[in-house]
């Protein structure tokens, strides 16, 4: 919202200004600054008309005073006729006037003056006798324990003793709740800090997007969760049941639009913003994440899919990230060269780029959103997030607790959508940078077409990894590894491991690897010692079963078929058991397909003679985002380590998400773009640096230098 300098304070003589004009994102936002600035002048404003997508016209609810309300003891007709005109309360001509222009709404004075005195005390307002929404709820409990008006209005008083309401009133706010009306007009409302309009009614409700079931998946923009008005919008499935958890609306156009205008708009106060103080945001918003751990974990379950003890390991991994944001200004200082020339110094400072965006996958709804816009705002930029239209849930609760840490309103927006809407991001100008998570198709496209806009781009698209077995590795150690890298997550995760190569042979591994895997418990997400859990959709489900047939067909042996496994009690839930194919060939279509998008819980097992072939065979997978090898030889290792072709090595460990602290290193064609992720990287991704030289001369002294 507007920030705004009042010149004066309420205990001071109002000055009956008229609000200063400007652009707002919604209708609300506008009629709340008029409202706000109001009453600081001393006077309350009214709806006088209103066309709710189109004008708004807002007057001062405060029109004088009443005149010659005596009656004349001998009254004439005229008479009559003159009093019943001087009775009326005289009309101010005070009048703004509130229009939508494309997608925003532009506020200008009609009329900024006004024909009576300012009130001194807003309680002189008729307005003070509402009631608020605690209070409503409390008359409709004592009204249903059978107590009077008189007696609820005695006891409405004990608590605010400066209530200014009658047992008439009561009676009005009965008949409402008879009616079925709950909503209510809120005196709070009368307060600088809050709005001031007659008619602005606040439900003690949940919000609108909430009320739908199921339920919609809002919008953020300007610090204010709204629900689309498209009409299209895309059903969030519970992987294991089935049921629609919530509905996400396809943001429209001038949605997005007001998203932009908002991110645009808070840029400036927040950049200017103590980094300390946005650091103490960091601090409180990481604590809230802990103190809501459980409630994230399981909508994260119930819209992914993936088992609870994986949902926690997600919220944690991105939790990391905003901890490692909690320290970042000693990242950002510049250096500094003294006396370059004659008394010339340079130095050299990193500021932040302006509107920025992130379109998350999803694989992982917390950890990828909090990479992203972690990162983003502490370094000074205010942020445009796209979470996945699959599971948005848990980014949704993410921004609420971050409002609640104290991020300013338009600092963080959230909209929604598929291709239309990314196409849009990759579009605007007012965006300056975009970071992508997600297939490589998708990838490519935004790279290819945000570069083209100018933007700074980060794209991690289609990483998969693979392992090399060495005939020495410890058995136990590294099956344990294969088996959950392989296999957790139902296969899903962008640092699953799906293609193992065995130096020497599978057979002496194999017995023990199927045992392993068929061990594991698949059921839905949200039982304790859940191991997989369900795979995204339907469609997935489907085209993990064809690349598995596929694969049968092309000469593969399929070790341990996962594909009819039933799960009671959710036999229509998207269930594939572990799966393991032995004798994969690099030519097959499951070997291509499985490593180039994220797929299942498959694990292709491959062979080799020697640690020259299995290097081989990583280096020629141009989606080899990361390579472990497991072995008991260092000399072995080191040569990996140094002939490997990846952007990740792992020895004797699967590959993992990296530390916040560490850089996210992705090789091309798996990553395209300017700058990588986290780390001194992820700084450097978010600011851009500025030389200043300087020089300062003794004009007294009258002295030159030449430069």
């Amino acid at each position: 919202m507007m920030d705004i300098e009042c010149s004066s304070e309420l205990n001071e003589q109002p000055q009956m200004l008229p609000p200063p004009p400007g652009t707002f994102i919604d209708r609300e936002e506008l009629i709340q600054h008029v409202g706000e600035f109001a009453v600081s002048q001393g006077y309350v404003v009214t709806i006088k008309q209103s066309k709710r997508d189109k004008v708004v016209v807002l007057g001062c609810d405060r029109g004088g005073v009443y005149r010659n309300r005596r009656k004349p003891i001998d009254e004439s007709a005229e008479c009559i006729r003159r009093r019943r005109t001087g009775s009326r309360l005289t009309n101010c001509p005070f009048e703004v006037v509130g229009k939508k222009d494309d997608g925003l709404w532009v506020l200008t004075v009609k009329n900024g003056t006004h024909n009576h005195e300012p009130l001194k005390d807003i309680a002189e307002h008729p307005s003070a006798r509402r009631f608020s929404e605690k209070e409503v709820l409390l008359i409709k409990e004592m009204t249903e324990a059978g107590l009077k008006p008189r007696q609820i209005l005695k006891r409405l008083r004990q608590s605010n003793p400066d209530l200014l309401s009658t047992p008439k009133h009561v009676y009005n706010v009965k008949a409402k709740l008879r009616q079925g009306n709950m909503s209510v007009r809120n005196y709070k409302s009368l307060k600088p800090q809050k709005s001031a309009v007659r008619n602005n009614y606040l439900s003690v409700m949940e919000p609108s997007w909430r009320q739908h079931n199921p339920p919609r998946v809002p919008n953020l923009i300007g610090g204010r969760f709204v629900d689309s008005q498209s009409f299209a919008s895309i059903d969030v499935i519970n992987p294991a049941t089935q049921e629609v958890v919530s509905q996400v609306p396809l943001t429209t156009n001038e949605e997005f639009r007001a998203a932009v205008f908002a991110a645009k708009r808070a840029f400036p106060s927040w950049r200017n913003t103590q980094s300390t103080i946005r650091q103490r945001i960091m601090f409180k918003f990481q604590e809230l994440i802990r103190r809501d751990i459980d409630k994230l974990a399981m909508n994260i379950t119930n819209e992914h899919g993936k088992a609870l003890k994986d949902a926690y390991d997600d919220v944690l991994c991105g939790l990391e990230v905003v901890e490692h944001a909690c320290g970042l200004a000693n990242l950002q200082i510049g250096e500094f060269v003294s006396n370059i020339s004659n008394g010339v110094d340079s130095y050299s400072i990193r500021e932040p780029l302006g509107v920025c965006a992130g379109i998350c996958p999803f694989d992982f709804p917390a950890m990828i959103p909090l990479w992203m816009f972690s990162t983003a705002v502490t370094c000074g930029n205010t942020f445009i997030l796209k979470p996945s239209e699959k599971d948005p849930g848990a980014a949704v609760m993410l921004a609420e607790l971050a409002a609640e840490a104290g991020l300013p309103n338009g600092v963080l927006n959230i909209v929604h959508g598929s291709n239309e809407i990314i196409s849009t991001i990759c579009d605007d100008d007012d965006i300056k940078a975009v970071s992508f998570v997600g297939p490589s198709t998708a990838g490519s496209y935004v790279y290819s077409r945000a570069s083209a806009k100018g933007k700074r781009v980060q794209c991690n698209i289609g990483a998969k990894n693979h392992a090399v077995v060495m005939p020495d590795a410890s058995m136990d150690t590294t099956l344990n590894a294969l088996v959950t890298a392989g296999f957790g997550g139902a296969g899903q995760k962008r640092m699953s491991l799906s293609t193992v190569v065995f130096v020497g042979g599978l057979t002496p591994w194999e017995d023990k690897l199927v045992e392993r895997a068929q061990a594991l418990r698949v059921q839905p997400g949200t039982e304790p010692d859940t191991d997989i859990g369900p795979v995204i959709s339907k469609q997935a489900k489907e085209l993990i079963c064809r690349l598995i047939q596929s694969s049968v067909g092309s000469g593969a042996k399929l070790v341990v078929d996962g594909r009819n496994i039933l799960v009671p009690g959710y036999e229509h839930g998207n269930f594939i058991g572990p799966t393991i194919l032995s004798n994969v060939k690099v030519s097959m279509e499951c070997y291509k397909l499985i490593q180039e998008e994220t797929c299942g819980p498959v694990l292709l097992c491959m062979e080799a003679d020697n640690i020259e072939e299995a290097i081989d065979i990583v280096n020629r997978n141009k989606y080899g985002n990361g390579a472990s090898i497991f072995t008991t030889s260092g000399v072995t290792a080191r040569k990996f380590q140094t002939e490997i072709e990846v952007g990740q090595v792992g020895i004797n460990i699967p590959i993992s998400a990296p530390f916040p602290f560490s850089c996210f290193t992705s090789l091309k064609p798996l990553f395209a773009g300017d700058i990588n992720f986290d780390g001194k990287a992820g700084i450097q991704f978010y600011t851009q640096i500025k030389t200043v030289s300087q020089q300062w001369k003794d004009v007294a002294a009258g002295t030159s230098s030449d430069v």
